[in-house]
């Protein structure tokens, strides 16, 4: 065989490679082990700043996102949708916006969302690496139990039937 065909073929076979290690990586993270939550505070886009410890004793489904993210304006709806079937259920969604306050409260215009959403601005993406985003993935999004324990991250949007199986087996009779 000639050496630059056996050299495509290397070539392409660790670019096969690279891109499944990728999309394993992307896959939905199940925490082994809940890890505690760790405390932060941001504010809204009126300025009053809320710690996570607010909602402390709630289910937490914390999605970061931003306006120039088509899947993270596709998952919003869903999260209006869920938030409202789950919201005397001891469920709290919370947006966290790693944009520009003004293109968020431009967003925000068009859009009624029923719950908060906090403004880090280009802070949450290390906010979201502490919360176990390894890949620098928008949207991504974490749920937190009762025990304010992460027991599920997810780089990459989820969707509506994968959020009711994560949110279900929390919920206390």
């Amino acid at each position: 065989m000639p050496k630059p065909f056996i050299a495509f073929i290397l070539v392409f076979l660790l670019l096969i490679s690279a891109l499944f290690a990728w999309n394993q990586n992307q896959k939905s993270l199940q925490v082994q082990q809940p890890i505690p939550l760790v405390e932060f505070s941001l504010p809204d886009l009126a300025g009053s700043v809320y710690p996570i410890s607010h909602w402390q004793g709630k289910i937490l489904v914390i999605n970061f996102w931003a306006t120039w993210c088509p899947p993270c304006l596709k998952e919003i709806p869903l999260f209006i949708e869920l938030q409202t079937e789950y919201a005397q259920q001891n469920v709290q969604f919370i947006g966290i916006a790693i944009d520009d306050p003004l293109l968020v409260d431009d967003y925000l215009s068009f859009i009624d969302i029923n719950y908060p959403i906090l403004i880090a601005e280009t802070g949450g993406a290390k906010l979201s690496q502490k919360l176990g985003n390894t890949v620098n993935a928008v949207p991504f999004t974490v749920i937190v139990n009762q025990q304010s324990q992460i027991i599920f991250r997810h780089p990459a949007e989820l969707t509506k039937q994968k959020l009711r199986e994560l949110i279900e087996p929390l919920l206390t009779p």
